[in-house]
C-alpha cells in the first residue's frame, strides 16, 4: 500500500479521498488557492501548501506548482480528485517522469478516451454504437453549421474536451446556431483550453446511464453496474441514482460488457465512467442505447454506486495504484437495494439558477437513516465566484427506490442554509414529483416541470417577512421585561424612539424594511395592557394582509430558521431563503431612476463580452453583456426597448453581484 498521498484538488472531493487515505494509514498532503487558505480540505490533510491565487489557471490547473510541492513534500502518490487536472493526459505523464504515481489511467488511455471525437471513432472501430453525428477535425463555423443540417435538428454543440455541461448547447433552430457555437467555443476554451466542439443529434426522450468500470495493472477489468443521471439542468446532473430505473437485465448485460470491452480497448487502469445515451421513449432496451463518452477519472456521482455494492471505490484507486489486485471479480459483485444523490448548489433556482456566492451564515444538514453526506464546506466558510458551486452532495440508501427517496426528502427537509442562496428547496420537490417518482423520466424532465418545481420567479415569502421582523423587533427588545400581556421596560420599545411616547395605551407605527431587496411597508401595534397571559402583544402586519404576533415568533424561536448578522437577518421557511434588513432613509432605489432600468450582475463573475455602447438604441431582450461564473457563460438582456444611456463595465472585468452594468432609459411608448 502506497504511504502518501497528495490531493491535487479541493472541496468535496479533496475531503472525501482524504477520509479514505488516513482510514488507510496513508499520509495526507494537500495543496490550496489563496481563495482556499482556510478551507476544510486544508485543515483536514497532514500537511497543506499553497499553490497561487484564487483563479484556477494560477493555482490548481498548473502542472508544475502541484509536481514541486509533491517533491517538496515527499508524496509518493497523487490523486487529482475530479475536474481539473483530472483527465488531463500531460498531468499523468509529469507524474511519471517525477516518480510520482498519478492515482488513475495511463495517459494513453485518457488521450484515447479524452477527446470526445477520437473517443467515438475508437468506439466505433470497436463495433460500439455511437450517437449519429460530426466529430471531425474541420471547426470552421460555416462548416459545422451544414453538417448540423444534415444531421438534422435538434442538435447538440459539444466540446471536444468538455464535461460538466460546460461547453454544451442544445440548438433547436438554424437560426440559434452562430450565437450557440461561439458562446460553446468560448466556455470550452475557459473551461478546458480547448475551443472544439463535434455536433451531434440530440435524441428524443433521451436516458443518461453510465457504467462504472475498473481495471488493476493485471488486465482485470470489471464494471460495478450502472447509474441513472437523466435528472439534469442545462445538461449538468441534478440527482443521480443506482440502479436505473425500469432498467431490464438483459440491457444491464449488454451495457456492462460494451463498457468493459471499451476499458480493456485502451488498457484502463482505475476508476472510470462509460457514459451512454438510451432512447427512453418506448422504455429501455437492449438495442436502443449509444456510447457517449468515456470519463477516465472518478464521477461525482460516485458514491450511489458506493451504495448499492457495499464498496469504496477511493480505496480501490489506492489500492490499484499500489500494484494490488482488483479487491473483486465480477462475479463477486452484487446490486443491493437502491441509493440516490442530489447536488446541493448555491444557486438560485427562482433566477434561473445563477450562481450564488458568500458567507454560509449556517449550514446545518436534515438527517435519516440511510443518509450520508459529502461536503468539503462548514458553517462560516466562503461559497467563491471562483469554482463549481457545490455546498455538499447528499446520498441517501434504501431497500427500494421508494425507501432511498423518502429518505433523502426527509434529509433535505431538515437542512438549513443561510447566506447564498440554494436548491434544496427544488430539490425536495424533484424527490416528490409524480412522474420521477414513477420513473416516467428523462433528460429533459427539469425543463419541461420547471413551473412546477418551483424554479421560476415566486412571491415574496410573506410569513417568513413578518417573523424575520417579529425577531428583529426581539432582537431590538433585548431587555424585554413581559407581564401580564404588557411590556414594562418601555424604553427598548420602537415607540420610545419614534415618537417619544409610552405604552400606556393602544399603539401603532409603521416601519420599513427591505425584504428580499424589495422595500416593505409593516404596520406594528401594541393593543395595550392586557389581563392575564397569553394574550398577543406586539402584531405585524404587511400589506394589509394577516397579522402575526410576537408570542408567534417566541414559539418558534428554538427552530433553526433564524440566523442573524449585523447587516441582514436570514429567514429559512419551508426550504427558501427570506432576507430582511433594517431600512435606511438615504437608502435609493437605482432601478427606477431614470424610467428604464438599471442592468446589474446577477452574481459575481467576469465580464466576457459587452455589445452596447452609450447612446445605443436596443430593444427589449436584447444582449447586454455576457458574465461569466463558476466555469458558466450567463447572457444579460435588455429589460425594455429604449436607449443606452450608461455603461459601467468593460471586458475582462470582475464584476460583483448587483453592480451596475448598464442603464437603459426606456423609450416614450415603453414608458407610457
Amino acid at each position: 500500500m502506497l504511504s502518501s498521498v497528495l490531493i491535487a484538488n479541493r472541496g468535496e472531493i479533496a475531503v472525501r479521498v482524504m477520509k479514505t487515505a488516513k482510514r488507510l494509514g496513508l499520509r495526507t498532503i494537500a495543496v490550496y488557492s489563496e481563495a482556499d487558505a482556510n478551507a476544510m480540505h486544508v485543515r483536514m490533510a497532514d500537511e497543506a501548501y499553497c499553490i497561487g491565487p484564487a483563479a484556477a489557471r494560477e493555482s490548481y490547473l498548473v502542472i508544475e506548482k502541484i509536481i514541486v510541492v509533491a517533491k517538496q513534500a515527499k508524496a509518493e502518490a497523487i490523486h487529482p480528485g475530479y475536474g481539473f487536472l483530472s483527465e488531463c493526459a500531460e498531468f499523468a505523464e509529469a507524474c511519471a517522469e517525477a516518480g510520482i504515481v498519478f492515482v488513475g489511467p495511463p495517459a494513453s488511455a485518457i488521450r484515447a478516451m479524452g477527446l470526445k471525437d477520437g473517443a467515438k471513432a475508437l468506439m466505433q472501430k470497436a463495433g460500439v454504437p455511437v450517437v449519429p453525428g460530426y466529430h471531425g477535425a474541420m471547426q470552421e463555423p460555416k462548416f459545422l453549421k451544414e453538417k448540423a443540417y444534415e444531421i438534422g435538428y435538434p442538435v447538440l454543440i459539444k466540446a471536444v474536451a468538455g464535461g460538466g455541461g460546460k461547453g454544451m448547447k442544445r440548438v433547436d433552430k438554424a437560426m440559434d446556431f452562430d450565437e450557440a457555437l461561439a458562446s460553446a467555443q468560448r466556455e470550452a476554451q475557459g473551461a478546458f483550453g480547448d475551443p472544439r466542439v463535434l455536433i451531434e443529434k440530440y435524441v428524443l426522450s433521451p436516458r443518461h446511464i453510465e457504467i462504472q468500470v475498473f481495471g488493476d495493472t493485471k488486465g482485470n477489468v470489471v464494471h460495478l453496474f450502472e447509474r441513472d443521471c437523466s435528472l439534469q439542468r442545462r445538461h449538468q446532473k441534478v440527482i443521480e441514482e443506482a440502479p436505473a430505473p425500469g432498467m431490464p437485465e438483459a440491457m444491464r448485460e449488454a451495457m456492462g460488457r460494451a463498457a468493459v470491452e471499451a476499458a480493456k480497448a485502451v488498457g484502463y487502469v482505475g476508476a472510470g465512467t462509460v457514459e451512454f445515451i438510451a432512447d427512453g421513449s418506448q422504455g429501455l432496451q437492449p438495442d436502443r442505447f449509444w456510447f457517449m463518452e468515456m470519463n477516465t477519472r472518478l464521477q461525482v456521482e460516485h458514491p450511489v454506486t458506493e451504495a448499492i455494492t457495499g464498496q469504496d471505490l477511493v480505496e480501490w484507486q489506492l489500492r490499484v495504484a499500489s500494484g494490488e489486485r482488483l479487491p473483486l471479480l465480477q462475479e463477486n459483485l452484487a446490486i443491493g437495494g437502491h441509493a440516490v444523490e442530489a447536488r446541493l448548489y448555491a444557486e438560485d433556482p427562482e433566477k434561473g439558477f445563477l450562481p450564488s456566492t458568500g458567507t454560509l451564515h449556517a449550514l446545518e444538514f436534515g438527517s435519516a437513516e440511510g443518509v450520508r453526506i459529502d461536503t468539503g464546506v462548514e458553517e462560516g466558510a466562503e461559497v467563491s465566484p471562483y469554482y463549481d458551486p457545490m455546498i455538499a452532495k447528499v446520498i441517501a440508501h434504501g431497500a427500494t427506490r421508494d425507501e432511498a427517496l423518502d429518505r433523502l426528502g426527509q434529509a433535505l427537509a431538515g437542512t438549513v442554509v443561510a447566506g447564498p442562496r440554494t436548491n434544496v428547496r427544488f430539490l425536495k420537490a424533484l424527490t416528490e414529483a409524480e412522474g420521477f417518482r414513477a420513473g416516467d423520466f428523462d433528460t429533459g424532465f427539469i425543463d419541461r416541470n420547471v413551473e412546477a418545481l418551483g424554479a421560476v420567479p415566486q412571491p415574496m415569502d410573506a410569513e417568513a417577512a413578518r417573523l424575520g421582523i417579529l425577531k428583529a423587533i426581539d432582537t431590538e427588545w433585548s431587555h424585554r421585561n413581559w407581564q401580564d400581556g404588557g411590556l414594562t421596560d418601555e424604553n427598548t420599545s420602537p415607540w420610545q424612539h419614534v415618537d417619544g411616547f409610552q405604552l400606556g395605551t393602544a399603539r401603532s407605527i409603521t416601519r420599513r424594511y427591505w425584504v428580499n431587496g424589495e422595500m416593505v411597508e409593516a404596520r406594528l401595534t401594541w393593543p395595550g395592557p392586557k389581563p392575564g397571559h397569553g394574550e398577543p402583544n406586539v402584531a405585524v402586519t404587511l400589506d394589509g394582509g394577516v397579522s402575526r404576533f410576537l408570542s408567534d415568533y417566541l414559539a418558534l424561536s428554538h427552530l433553526p430558521m433564524f440566523r442573524q448578522t449585523p447587516e441582514v437577518l436570514f429567514v429559512i421557511r419551508n426550504g427558501r431563503q427570506t432576507e430582511i434588513r433594517a431600512f435606511d432613509p438615504l437608502d435609493v432605489d437605482l432601478d427606477h431612476l431614470d424610467g428604464g432600468g438599471s442592468v446589474k450582475a446577477p452574481m459575481h463573475g467576469k465580464v466576457v463580452q459587452v455589445f452596447v455602447e452609450a447612446g445605443q438604441q436596443v430593444a427589449k431582450g436584447d444582449r447586454i453583456a455576457v458574465i461569466e461564473a463558476m466555469k458558466m457563460e450567463h447572457t444579460l438582456v435588455a429589460p425594455s426597448d429604449g436607449t443606452v444611456t450608461m455603461v459601467a463595465v468593460l471586458a475582462g472585468e470582475q464584476v460583483a453581484e448587483g453592480a451596475p452594468v448598464a442603464s437603459i432609459e426606456a423609450s416614450a411608448a415603453q414608458a407610457a
